[in-house]
C-alpha cells in the first residue's frame, strides 16, 4: 500500500495551523470575568439613557465575541463599556 506523503504533510500544516491560530484570539483575562465586572459596575453606575444603551450595545457585541470564544474582542468591547460607565 502507498502512503501519500503530500497528503500526510498538509494534515500536519492544517493541524498546525490551528493550534497556532488559537493564542490570537486569547486575552489576558477571561472574558466571562470582564462581563462579570462590567454586570457588577452597571448595577452601581448612573449614567443617562444614552450612555446605557451604548454601554448595552458594546455588552451585546461582546458576548457575542465572548460565546464565539474571542476572548480578546469581547475584552475590548466590555472595556469600552466600562469607560463609558468611567469605571
Amino acid at each position: 500500500m502507498k502512503t501519500s506523503i503530500p497528503a500526510a504533510a498538509i494534515i500536519a500544516i492544517l493541524a498546525g495551523a490551528s493550534i497556532c491560530s488559537a493564542p490570537a484570539f486569547a486575552a489576558d483575562r477571561p472574558c466571562e470575568d470582564v462581563l462579570t465586572e462590567l454586570r457588577a459596575a452597571k448595577t452601581t453606575a448612573k449614567p443617562d439613557a444614552d450612555t446605557m444603551k451604548k454601554v448595552e450595545a458594546l455588552e451585546a457585541k461582546g458576548v457575542e465575541r465572548c460565546n464565539a470564544d474571542d476572548d480578546r474582542r469581547a475584552d475590548a468591547f466590555f472595556a469600552d463599556a466600562l469607560k463609558l460607565l468611567g469605571k
